[in-house]
C-alpha cells in the first residue's frame, strides 16, 4: 500500500471519530496520564492490517504512542491471543481505539475469508480475485487484505484495465464493435477483457480475439463448455453467484480465474477488543 495514501486515509478516519475532541478522555485525562493496552482476538481467523494499519493509527494520533508485538499479518490466531501492545498517553490511545478496531476487524474479515476461498480451491490452478465491490474510501485497504488472505486483485479502478460489460455492449450496438473502437484507441500493451453471458458471445470473443473471456453467471454445465471452447485462447474469467458451496465446483471446470464480489461486499468483521493493563 501507499503509505501518502495510507496516512491521508487514515488521517481523515481519525477526523472523522474525533471531530473536534473527545469529550469524554480529554475530560478525563490530561496528556501527561501514561497507559497501556493490548488488542486481543475474541474469536480465530487471519490476521490483516496489524502494524501497517492499526498500529499506524495510534502512532498517527500521537507519534509518542509505542507500538509493541505486532502479530505479522496472514498468521492465524485464536481467542485470546494478543495481536499488537500499545503503549503512551491514555488520552490517545483512547481517540484511537476505535478507528485502529474497526479497520484491523474488517480487514481481518476479509482476510479470513478470503483464505477460505483460496482453500477451497487448492486442488485447482485457478486464481481467486476480488472486484470493485468494495466499501467507498476503503478500496486500498480491502484490496490489500484480500492478498494477506491468499487471493487476487482484480482492477483497482476503471483506469486498469478494459472490461467490456453487457451495457458497454449495449450502448454500442455490438461486441464486436466495442471491441473494434476499443482496440483502435487503447494502447497495444493493454489486455481486453469481455464479460459474456451466452456460448454465443464467448464464439464471437474468439472470433475478434480477445484476450480475457469472463463468463458471468453461467450454470456449471456451460462453464464447461465455454471453457472446451475457448481451449486456452484466451484467459477464462468465472463470475456471479460464486459462494463457499459453488466455488470449488466452478474451478473444476478448467476456469482460470474465481472473481468473488463476496470477499469485500458480504464480510463479517471480527471479534476483536482493546483490554487495558492496569
Amino acid at each position: 500500500m501507499d503509505k501518502y495514501c495510507l496516512h491521508s486515509l487514515l488521517r481523515s478516519f481519525l477526523q472523522e471519530d474525533i471531530g473536534h475532541g473527545d469529550l469524554s478522555s480529554e475530560s478525563l485525562f490530561t496528556e501527561d496520564v501514561l497507559g497501556r493496552a493490548d488488542l486481543i482476538a475474541r474469536e480465530s481467523f487471519v490476521v490483516a492490517g496489524v502494524s501497517n494499519v492499526a498500529a499506524e493509527v495510534f502512532t498517527l494520533q500521537n507519534p509518542l504512542v509505542q507500538c509493541t508485538d505486532a502479530v505479522e499479518d496472514g498468521c492465524e490466531v485464536v481467542a485470546g491471543d494478543c495481536l499488537l501492545s500499545v503503549s503512551g498517553p491514555v488520552v490517545d490511545l483512547l481517540k484511537a481505539e476505535r478507528v485502529a478496531l474497526n479497520l484491523l476487524q474488517r480487514l481481518s474479515g476479509i482476510a479470513t475469508l478470503t483464505s477460505q476461498f483460496v482453500e477451497k480451491t487448492s486442488l485447482y490452478p485457478v486464481r481467486i480475485t476480488d472486484t470493485r465491490k468494495t466499501t467507498p474510501g476503503l478500496r486500498m485497504l480491502e484490496k490489500y487484505a484480500v492478498r494477506v488472505g491468499g487471493g487476487y486483485n482484480h482492477r483497482f479502478n476503471l483506469s486498469d484495465g478494459v472490461l467490456i460489460k453487457d451495457n458497454h455492449i449495449a450502448a454500442c450496438g455490438s461486441l464486436t464493435k466495442a471491441v473494434e473502437v476499443l482496440r483502435e484507441k487503447i494502447p497495444h500493451t493493454i489486455k481486453i477483457e469481455v464479460e459474456t453471458d451466452t456460448l454465443a458471445q464467448v464464439k464471437e470473443c474468439l472470433e475478434v480475439g480477445v484476450d480475457i473471456i469472463m463468463l458471468d453467471n453461467m450454470d456449471l454445465a456451460t462453464t464447461r463448455e465455454a471453457v472446451n471452447l475457448i481451449a486456452g485462447a484466451a484467459l477464462v474469467e468465472a463470475s456471479g453467484g460464486v459462494n463457499l458451496e459453488t466455488v470449488a465446483e466452478i474451478a473444476a471446470t478448467g476456469v482460470d480465474v474465481i472473481s468473488v464480489g463476496a470477499l469485500t461486499h458480504s464480510v463479517f468483521s471480527c471479534d476483536i477488543g482493546m483490554d487495558w493493563k492496569v
